[in-house]
């Protein structure tokens, strides 16, 4: 008999946190490595505070400015996604997404807001962020607000999952919304992960289940944070090249990969991509689960075949 994964939520980074432990005993140190791993992420990647690092960063534009290990990794990590993506994923949507009335945390954002929707045209784009890893200095041009909302929190389950394995000394699954991170022992059927259009509020009558034994998955959604700016729906996944929200073509998409940041990345990407995205996911081997706006499933490069290939829901 097979003991279940003990599982502890709480609120973090502006979601539900989840970790689960293959060993209830070592529940609480767990717990404890990941609510540290996310605060010492918010304190310096959260566009919302302004006594985060990154917004005082912005107050250096222009100038070279020293930066922490753990920001200099979140930004190097965001370039790597945009040029991965070629640009579908770009930190330099923040002024953007401002724009569009994203100004604040979710929780308290207005849901009905007044004032047009203002194209804001291509964002600045990520090469005029300059970052020098080594000597842990980056210089973000005038002009340009960062966000890291596309990364930052996938980064943040893969960092808290190692922590906190190597803290409790067992098997970890830490998930952030739809970001979900494993690290040490698998339990004997791996990690078994219902997949949904909303995180928040799973089916188990029409939500497929998926076991992982590694790596990372991460699900990216127009469904779950949006608003109405002018009388129009948005929401909050940016096409740099309009600084409008990606064409909603999918209402959701699920990738896994080695990395849950890479899992995110390529699931971000996926939404910007539109009628291009199971193409691009098939050729770069990422298996994953396109769900439409009609509720069509599409799955790709090896995702479990529980659901036929475009057949609705």
């Amino acid at each position: 008999m097979t003991t279940a994964p003990a599982v502890a939520r709480f609120r973090a980074l502006g979601t539900t946190a989840e970790v689960a432990v293959t060993d209830p005993a070592r529940l609480p140190a767990a717990e404890a490595a990941v609510t540290a791993e996310l605060a010492a992420v918010d304190d310096a990647c959260s566009r919302f505070r302004a006594d985060s690092e990154i917004s005082r960063l912005h107050g250096r534009r222009g100038t070279a400015a020293p930066v922490t290990p753990l920001l200099a990794e979140a930004l190097g990590v965001a370039l790597r996604a945009a040029e991965l993506t070629g640009g579908a994923v770009d930190p330099t949507v923040g002024a953007a997404l401002e724009a569009l009335g994203y100004d604040g945390d979710f929780e308290g954002l207005d849901r009905d807001q007044p004032g047009p929707l203002t194209p804001a045209g291509p964002v600045p784009g990520w090469w005029r962020v300059r970052l020098d890893p080594l000597r842990r200095e980056v210089v973000v041009p005038h002009g340009i607000r960062l966000d890291l909302g596309a990364t930052a929190k996938a980064l943040a389950a893969d960092r808290a999952a190692e922590r906190a394995a190597r803290s409790a000394g067992c098997g970890v699954l830490v998930g952030l919304g739809g970001d979900i991170a494993v690290a040490g022992q698998v339990p004997p059927r791996g990690w078994g992960i219902r997949v949904g259009d909303d995180h928040a509020r799973t089916d188990p009558d029409r939500d497929p289940a998926i076991a992982i034994h590694g790596g990372g998955l991460a699900t990216s959604s127009t469904t779950c944070r949006f608003w109405r700016r002018g009388g129009r729906l948005v929401h909050h996944i940016v096409d740099p090249r309009t600084g409008l929200p990606a064409a909603p073509v999918w209402r959701t998409v699920s990738v896994a990969a080695g990395t849950c940041t890479d899992a995110n990345t390529a699931a971000t990407a996926a939404i910007v991509l539109g009628d291009t995205a199971a193409d691009w996911l098939t050729g770069h081997r990422l298996p994953a689960r396109l769900v439409s706006r009609d509720g069509r499933v599409t799955t790709v490069a090896g995702w479990p075949d529980d659901e036929r290939e475009d057949r609705p829901r």
